[in-house]
């Protein structure tokens, strides 16, 4: 991850005509969902899979937004904190650089204090993630199915994600539905940005937000990285705040009662000084974790041994090959172990978690 202004971080080379000779069969407007042709080499990837990334934005927080969440003291003040946590979700990335497509079963399991994040990769044409994260102490619930869609525009990708993410305040008997912004990828300047509209609802207190998050045009710099909307009553259609600021620095809301503005979400006290997960029981690590499935892999990138990554990385992609195909020939369907999936055309993929509570991982983050 990386804020406004860092200039020490991971750069592949050349990476704009590297990155379009990726392209050079894909026709505009195409999905890049099932298109073989762009697995990425290890140069272009950072040595983590999409499934930590997902994770990390849960656990990884300098700044306890959840506990905000739970702890405000009237419904409107909990929804302001749910819009900021929600904001905290849109992380900063690195140009040219992406994590691991995960395999099928893949998972993720991370504790940090109280709160117990668990992630299994549930589909892999299409690509869909699932989450379940709980708090027995602070009585908190988050469930999301994730599902990005990558389509290629000419000179960027527009990854819309599609998917619902809950968050239930359990204390309160409150559950907050939401979507995700668009991950937009620009070649011609080249930048990342994340783009389109959010909404987030609370049925048992008729609240909501829109939001919108936006990024500058072509040829100006207006609106990079920007929020802007508003929180409402949805029986009256009345606005209560007004949000406005950027994503990966400053967010406000103004009361429109009476004018008074304050800042809700600071991105660098929730991403800055942020501690690396670490193993506390080797025996408790399943072979599905993610870092184990990309050890190999992430030793050559570390390591900067790009033959070494080629290969093994080559291997674990051989390795699902093969057992997709040997299920086939059984005529097996595989079935997630953490999660019941299912798909409407109307709903798109949904998923929840088979058991109550995720248990504590052997793997944390220290507080």
């Amino acid at each position: 991850m990386t804020l406004e202004g860092d200039s020490d971080v991971y750069q592949a080379p050349n990476l704009v005509r590297r990155i379009l000779s990726l392209f050079k069969n894909v026709r505009p407007g195409s999905d890049l969902t099932n298109f073989q042709a762009i697995q990425l080499p290890p140069l272009f990837n950072i040595p983590k899979s999409h499934l930590q990334c997902y994770g990390e934005s849960v656990y990884a927080v300098g700044e306890d937004l959840l506990h905000k969440c739970n702890s405000a003291e009237n419904s409107q003040e909990r929804f302001i904190s749910v819009v900021a946590w929600s904001i905290s979700l849109a992380r900063p990335t690195i140009f040219g650089c992406a994590p691991y497509n995960p395999i099928l079963g893949e998972t993720h399991h991370v504790s940090k204090g109280s709160l117990n994040v668990l992630l299994e990769q549930v589909s892999h044409h299409p690509p869909v993630s699932a989450l379940h994260a709980t708090d027995e102490k602070e009585n908190i619930e988050m469930i999301w199915c994730h599902n990005p869609v990558p389509k290629f525009y000419g000179i960027k990708v527009e990854a819309e994600v599609h998917g619902r993410k809950q968050l239930k305040l359990l204390n309160h008997g409150e559950t907050y539905a939401m979507n995700s912004p668009s991950l937009l990828i620009k070649f011609l300047p080249p930048g990342l940005d994340w783009v389109g509209n959010v909404k987030i609802h609370c049925q048992e207190t008729s609240l909501e937000a829109e939001l919108c998050y936006s990024t500058n045009s072509f040829l100006g710099h207006r609106g990079a990285h920007s929020i802007k909307g508003r929180i409402y009553q949805s029986s009256s259609m009345k606005t209560l705040y007004e949000v406005k600021g950027h994503w990966n620095s400053i967010v406000t809301v103004k009361d429109t009662n009476n004018g008074k503005e304050r800042v809700i979400y600071n991105a660098k006290e929730v991403i800055s000084g942020l501690k690396t997960p670490t193993v506390k029981d080797p025996q408790g690590v399943l072979p599905s974790e993610s870092a184990a499935v990309w050890s190999a892999v992430s030793e050559g990138i570390q390591s900067k041994n790009w033959e070494k990554a080629r290969e093994v990385k080559k291997a674990v992609e051989e390795k699902q090959r093969e057992l997709v195909k040997d299920r086939n020939s059984r005529g097996q369907t595989w079935v997630p172990k953490h999660f019941n999936l299912s798909y409407t055309k109307e709903g798109g993929w949904d998923c929840s978690p088979i058991h109550t509570w995720v248990p504590p991982a052997p793997i944390v983050v220290p507080l």
